[in-house]
């Protein structure tokens, strides 16, 4: 690129891009080893370069929770992340929360419950549902509620949400009382 001021005549060569970094992913199960540009947020590295369209970007900031996916089974905004940072981690996106013998009981309780209106929230609300139950922390509909403040349903479904999760872990303690 040349650029041309009334003084003097200069040329700008373009810096080169920082590599990028070699990291190992394991995402819904399967181990992925990929090369990625050190500002790359696990959420458009999910989205963009993996195709897993389910973990949604909604305010990019950290706010909405749209973006909630599962690292080592804890809730996190992807956005808020880069994804050289996780090198390493087991991440569980909206595509790995059923198994291959069916729904989680928190995704089959948001269908019972009609937990979800236009849905563009609900694949973070059900990781982030899913990690609140994985945390052990949601013994009563206040604590429910507290612990899913970081998820942002604009429809207004939360009522239906605060069910589901509480018939969710309902299903998952009985289940664990039978083992």
């Amino acid at each position: 690129m040349e650029i041309r001021t009334e003084q003097a005549t200069r040329t700008v060569i373009p810096s080169p891009l920082p590599p990028k970094h070699a990291i190992t992913l394991i995402i819904n199960g399967v181990e992925k080893k990929l090369e990625v540009a050190t500002w790359t947020t696990l959420l458009d590295l999910l989205r963009h370069e993996l195709d897993l369209t389910g973990t949604k970007k909604g305010c990019d900031h950290g706010q909405c929770g749209a973006c909630t996916v599962l690292i080592n089974n804890k809730r996190i905004n992807s956005c808020l992340t880069l994804a050289v940072m996780q090198d390493g981690a087991d991440i569980t996106t909206i595509e790995g929360v059923a198994t291959h013998t069916g729904l989680h009981p928190v995704q089959q309780a948001f269908i019972e419950h009609d937990a979800f209106q236009c849905g563009y929230c609900t694949p973070g609300q059900i990781c982030s549902a899913v990690g609140l139950l994985n945390e052990g922390q949601a013994n009563t509909t206040d604590e429910i509620r507290d612990l899913m403040s970081g998820n942002i349903c604009r429809c207004g479904a939360y009522p239906n949400i605060v069910k589901a999760i509480e018939a969710a872990k309902s299903q998952l303690t009985a289940l664990n009382l039978k083992k």
